[in-house]
């Protein structure tokens, strides 16, 4: 069954129930509105009939008071509560005899009467001086009462259908204006199923269901980035594994067949062995990123202190840089704290470090620092700089520039770093040339 279909059975179903509860409720506060309502009527003329005939008559005159009630048209008694009788009645002497052998006159307490199986609302007023005993007692049918309650219940009961058919109607648009962007979704779900990402379309939708779009946009863009870049890692992973082994194939070749003469046959030979160790840091980093990306064991963090992480990293490098000339300088708080694998780290920063050294002219300067409860490190240089258009691919993998070698060391120092938790970037340095900064929350 469709959502759409769903909701409106829910929706009606719910109004049905509280319809009904509602009627209910409205039924029984009604029946006793009308009967407290009769009642304080009842009351009302009881009392202006006593006072009448008191006023008239004085307090005795028990024969003018029964010429006067018979001329009322009401249903009533003129009960002596000494004698507990019935003095005079303007009902059939049968009926007020039923009434009173059926009921307790003596009890002031009961407001309903039975007789014959009717039920009759009462309301009961005294003569004064009370010591006489005399009462009045007026009764109207509850068969009357029920009449105007029907009546009632009837209008209520159009108002609520009408009310009903308008809220079913309201909920066929609002459950249509729900279900159709969920519908459009769907549509666009499938297209991206089908890797048909030029063919997204934005859909026009509030509340959450325009959050959920902007997540599936927003996912199907990072699909296609990240198939895109799946594409070109084949393509250049292809291509540089195959110019190495079409160098070693064609020395090889030149050795077997005798082209090459003793002094070219020793220089293909190193530049075979050069080649091979080449082919072999190429498949060690494809390696390593895809236990990074695969494989959540292989990475084992563990708290670290900064500095001497970043000691271990100038004693990499000093023989890299005695031998280029270079300067490396560091300048490192006291006491920061990152949470990540020392090995992986120190991967990360000596591919950092050494990526300077190679590009910089002069000089690489490492720095450590707190910032916003976070800690920061930065390795920068004076070279020429990351090109404008590779900041946005520099971290993809077979991504580098001129003098760069693999193109998969800046890749593993992003894999390493988010597998820390922390976050990598690369800018412009004041030095000059490219500044890399990693972010470590917390520290």
């Amino acid at each position: 069954m469709k959502l759409q279909h769903q909701l409106n059975i829910a929706f009606t179903t719910l109004l049905i129930v509280i319809l009904g509860v509602a009627s209910f409720v409205i039924y029984s506060m009604i029946l006793d509105l009308l009967i407290e309502d009769e009642r304080r009527q009842l009351e009302q003329s009881g009392e202006i009939l006593v006072n009448v005939m008191t006023d008239r008559y004085g307090s005795l005159n028990i024969q003018q008071f029964n010429e006067v009630l018979q001329q009322q048209d009401l249903q009533l008694f003129l009960y002596d509560r000494n004698a507990d009788a019935v003095l005079f009645s303007t009902m059939p002497s049968e009926a007020a005899e039923g009434i009173f052998s059926a009921n307790d006159f003596a009890d002031n307490e009961e407001a309903l009467w039975e007789y014959n199986g009717h039920n009759f609302v009462t309301s009961r007023i005294l003569f004064y001086p009370e010591a006489l005993g005399l009462e009045l007692i007026l009764l109207t049918p509850m068969s009357d009462i029920s009449a105007v309650q029907q009546n009632f219940i009837f209008l209520i009961a159009v108002v609520f259908l009408i009310g009903a058919g308008v809220a079913v109607l309201l909920s066929y648009f609002m459950t249509d204006k729900l279900v159709t962007p969920l519908t459009q979704l769907k549509r666009q779900l499938k297209k991206i199923e089908k890797r048909q990402f030029s063919d997204m379309e934005r859909i026009r939708a509030t509340g959450e269901i325009k959050e959920v779009e902007q997540s599936v946009y927003e996912m199907a863009q990072e699909l296609k980035r990240y198939m895109d870049s799946q594409q070109g890692f084949f393509q250049n992973a292809s291509h540089e594994l195959k110019t190495p082994l079409m160098t070693i194939q064609g020395y090889a070749e030149g050795i077997r067949d005798g082209i090459f003469d003793e002094k070219d046959t020793e220089k293909g030979l190193e530049v075979m062995v050069a080649e091979v160790n080449r082919l072999k840091k190429i498949i060690n980093e494809m390696i390593l990123l895809a236990k990074l990306d695969s494989e959540p064991g292989v990475y084992e963090p563990e708290q670290l202190e900064v500095s001497a992480l970043i000691d271990q990293v100038m004693e990499r490098a000093l023989p890299f840089v005695m031998e280029s000339e270079m300067t490396l300088d560091r300048n490192v708080q006291d006491e920061l704290l990152v949470k990540a694998d020392p090995e992986k780290l120190l991967r990360a920063l000596l591919n950092l470090v050494f990526n300077g050294l190679r590009h910089a002219h002069s000089k690489v300067h490492v720095r450590a620092f707190r910032e916003n409860r976070g800690t920061v490190i930065t390795v920068e240089d004076d070279g020429e700089g990351v090109a404008e258009e590779l900041i946005p691919t520099i971290f993809h993998r077979f991504v580098k520039g001129e003098s760069g070698e693999t193109g998969l060391g800046l890749a593993i120092a992003r894999a390493i770093v988010e597998q820390s938790g922390g976050k990598i970037s690369v800018g412009a340095s004041e030095l000059g040339g490219a500044k890399f900064v990693i972010v470590f929350p917390g520290g």
